[in-house]
């Protein structure tokens, strides 16, 4: 294990290797109901969120299929912002019950309406379907709201598989005069399913988040599982994740204002720095930070490191207020 992990992580980390290794030599390392099953456990390393004056579970129903969706409410007296938050995952786990703990602190953090969906997972429901479920919110989140107050402020907030989506959406709508999205916060987001950043290597082994694990995570997302990890892959199946990498996208100064934090310990690290210089030299304002000591998926793991899970808020609480 390379890299200067905090302290506090180090037990985890060890239990963790050790579990991965098992896994891998029992056959059951990549199989969806058991990493579904693996992350939803992380839940016992997560500080409860705060009480909030209302919380409300929705359904969308978007054709023929119908999508979870839970307001988070600050404070229903006013007519206050709405936060968008998609969970990270992979595209292919976590959950509202999960991430619950973070769309409360966000709801305080910003001082806005949170809603968070679960939207459809792969491998059962291959990319876009996913993104096309985020879309819809984006579209059409007044209508969930049509008991609530709210203003025109539009804010989107994911971490990793949560930040590809926030990505993709701010590219894709950009041209779109009825959207309006007036700041993003990025938390070790994923934005290059190619894996060419040098972080993948540096950190791909020990630290949670390891990089076979991801390369199975994007074939399942984009329906490769006929093919095996390493192999050359086909120009069609380039072609697609190249134009999905939001990373490899056009970035224009009309993007909203951007927070990106970043985790050094992470094989992500570099793909949201690059993603925060290249909306900068676009001409977009770019916060970036990075916690240097901290692995990818530490926003689960806040009972560890409560410090740096109440700076993060604190820091996407500067960033909204600016």
């Amino acid at each position: 294990m390379r890299g200067n992990v905090s302290k506090n992580l180090m037990p985890l980390l060890e239990q963790v290797n050790i579990a991965i290794e098992q896994a891998k030599a029992s056959g059951a390392a990549f199989e969806p109901a058991v990493i579904r099953q693996n992350l939803e456990n992380l839940s016992a390393y997560m500080i409860p969120g705060p009480e909030l004056a209302l919380i409300e579970d929705k359904v969308m129903t978007i054709n023929e299929h119908s999508i979870a969706a839970r307001i988070y409410h600050p404070n229903p007296k006013k007519a206050l912002p709405v936060l968008l938050h998609f969970h990270g995952g992979g595209h292919m786990c976590g959950s509202i019950n999960l991430y619950d703990p973070i769309s409360r602190e966000l709801a305080i953090a910003t001082n806005a309406i949170v809603i968070c969906i679960d939207y459809r997972l792969a491998p059962e429901h291959p990319y876009p379907c996913g993104l096309n479920d985020c879309q819809y919110l984006l579209e059409n989140y007044p209508a969930l709201l049509k008991d609530h107050r709210h203003s025109d402020q539009l804010y989107i907030a994911g971490d990793s598989a949560g930040g590809a989506i926030c990505t993709s959406l701010v590219m894709n709508n950009i041209d779109q005069p009825n959207i309006k999205i007036d700041k993003q916060i990025l938390i070790y987001p994923s934005v290059d399913y190619t894996m060419s950043c040098p972080s993948i290597t540096e950190n791909g082994h020990g630290f949670l988040l390891e990089a076979d694990k991801m390369y199975w995570y994007f074939a399942q997302y984009f329906n490769l599982k006929n093919q095996n990890i390493g192999e050359e892959i086909t120009k069609q199946t380039k072609t697609l994740i190249t134009k999905a990498s939001p990373l490899l996208g056009v970035f224009d100064r009309r993007m909203p204002k951007t927070l990106v934090i970043t985790a050094g310990c992470d094989p992500l690290r570099d793909e949201g720095i690059l993603y925060a210089d290249k909306a900068k030299k676009a001409g977009v304002s770019v916060e970036h930070y990075q916690f240097d000591e901290l692995i990818h998926a530490y926003m689960l793991l806040s009972k560890l490191i409560p410090e740096q899970y109440q700076q993060t808020y604190l820091l996407i609480k500067q960033f909204i207020n600016k």
